[in-house]
């Protein structure tokens, strides 16, 4: 297969490499992805150590990988590209592209990232809910990753309010994960934007979740915990945001619940402000 221009090399390396890989990213930045595609193919990198990557590289089917895309009603971004969220480059694994359905300028807007547990409280969901509308309403769009509990109790606080959403998912876009949203993604996709690190049709893996949280953080000019566990991914997606010096909030909850442990730790650990009320949030990241 012959690769022609940057874009469609990058479209393949996207397809062979999992996200989030830092030596990935500076290769592709410093040597450009033809240059990288080419390598690869003719086993100039360690044929041991990137077996998969240049097993999936030599076999990729670049008109099928765009027609793929397409029937998502999607599009691919680059870093190249005119609408490519530039907060994103702060990252030190930047995405070799993203696939996006919605409003792609959905993802340059000011944004606040509002994650938490799977498994919140009803008090988690209110909060979660009223945040995103008291954001909304001073115009900033929300951004979550589209799980169930606290990031669909944010996105649909979002969508209420009239606002734009983003969700960044560990799966394709075409992936309904999990099943029970599939009408929120729907909802999402038309009123703001889904994104995903791997192709149409990929399912999700843990290590997707992970990289995942690092593209919330990064696409957000601040992250609020709402709820979140002693050992909780949206304490990773927070260390994320702290690691690019963008604010992280936590929202405090009873001190024996253990839906509140993790923000708790986080407050604890000097790791997030402590916030109760949208003006409060609003005041600190503009402080900053």
């Amino acid at each position: 297969m012959s690769v022609f221009s940057e874009d469609d090399a990058r479209l393949v390396l996207f397809s062979a490499i999992e996200g989030g890989q830092a030596f990935w990213s500076r290769e592709i930045k410093e040597k450009g992805a033809v240059d990288v595609y080419a390598r690869l193919i003719s086993e100039g990198y360690d044929i041991n150590k990137y077996a998969k990557v240049i097993a999936k590289a030599q076999s990729a089917d670049l008109k099928d990988i765009k027609t793929r895309i397409s029937l998502s009603k999607a599009i691919f971004l680059t870093p190249s590209s005119d609408e490519w969220p530039t907060s994103l480059n702060d990252l030190a694994a930047i995405p070799i592209g993203l696939v996006v359905k919605g409003d792609v300028a959905a993802l340059s807007q000011r944004s606040l990232a509002i994650v938490g547990t799977r498994n919140p409280t009803s008090y988690g969901m209110r909060i979660a809910g009223d945040f995103a509308a008291g954001f909304v309403d001073r115009e900033w769009n929300i951004i979550s990753g589209g799980a169930y509990g606290i990031d669909s109790a944010a996105h649909k606080g979002a969508l209420i309010a009239e606002g734009q959403t983003v969700a960044v998912l560990a799966t394709g876009i075409d992936v309904a994960y999990p099943a029970g949203n599939v009408r929120l993604f729907a909802e999402i996709a038309e009123n703001g934007a889904l994104v995903s690190e791997v192709l149409p049709g990929a399912h999700a893996i843990p290590v997707r979740f992970l990289n995942r949280n690092r593209i919330i953080a990064a696409l957000s000019q601040a992250t609020l915990v709402v709820e979140a566990a002693f050992r909780s991914g949206s304490l990773r997606t927070a260390r994320d945001a702290a690691e690019l010096l963008r604010p992280v909030m936590a929202i405090p909850g009873p001190i024996n619940a253990p839906t509140s442990e993790g923000c708790h730790r986080l407050i604890g650990e000097r790791a997030a402000e402590i916030v109760t009320s949208v003006s409060d949030a609003i005041e600190l990241i503009s402080a900053l």
